[in-house]
């Protein structure tokens, strides 16, 4: 499968159009992203915020996505109660617009992603992207855990839950 065909257009900084075509599609897996992140056993929690904000169906659907999912101990670190009122069924649409800032449309690796300043999420906003010393960040997360292939998109472990800017003051 190549992967150049994807798309880069909803990205934005410098060399996102010019990047080199990944090698994720070298680790797919025959499962979508969400039974994949399920099957890891870090992202339990990002699985179960996914259900709650009703956007299995697109994790699931054809996609390419590529998800940056706050590993389980990442979830953690979130204020106390923070998650638990966020998986209330009033605060669905919350819930759905963070989790939306955790996704990009298209399937990008790391080394896609390395010299971009920003990328456009699914929600709408853009994340900053910062590659030092070979670490790749999103919005101040640290991936953990990159390049985890899958049948609709890619899967980046990260280290925190991500706001974007509406949310953040919460």
């Amino acid at each position: 499968m190549n992967t150049s065909q994807n798309n880069t257009t909803n990205n934005t900084g410098n060399g996102a159009s010019g990047a080199a075509p990944s090698n994720v599609s070298n680790n797919l897996s025959s499962k979508n992203l969400l039974d994949t992140a399920a099957a890891s056993g870090a992202f339990g929690t990002f699985a179960k915020a996914v259900e709650q904000a009703g956007l299995s169906e697109t994790l699931r659907g054809a996609g390419p996505f590529t998800v940056f999912a706050p590993t389980d101990a990442a979830f953690a670190k979130l204020p106390a109660g923070k998650l638990d009122a966020l998986m209330e069924p009033e605060n669905k649409d919350e819930l759905a617009s963070i989790l939306k800032y955790h996704v990009l449309s298209g399937r990008k690796s790391v080394a896609d992603m390395g010299k971009w300043d920003a990328a456009k999420t699914v929600n709408g906003q853009s994340a900053q992207i910062k590659m030092t010393a070979g670490k790749f960040s999103i919005d101040g997360a640290q991936v953990t855990d990159s390049d985890i292939g899958s049948s609709n998109g890619v899967i980046h472990g990260i280290d925190k839950v991500i706001l974007p800017a509406a949310a953040a003051t919460l």
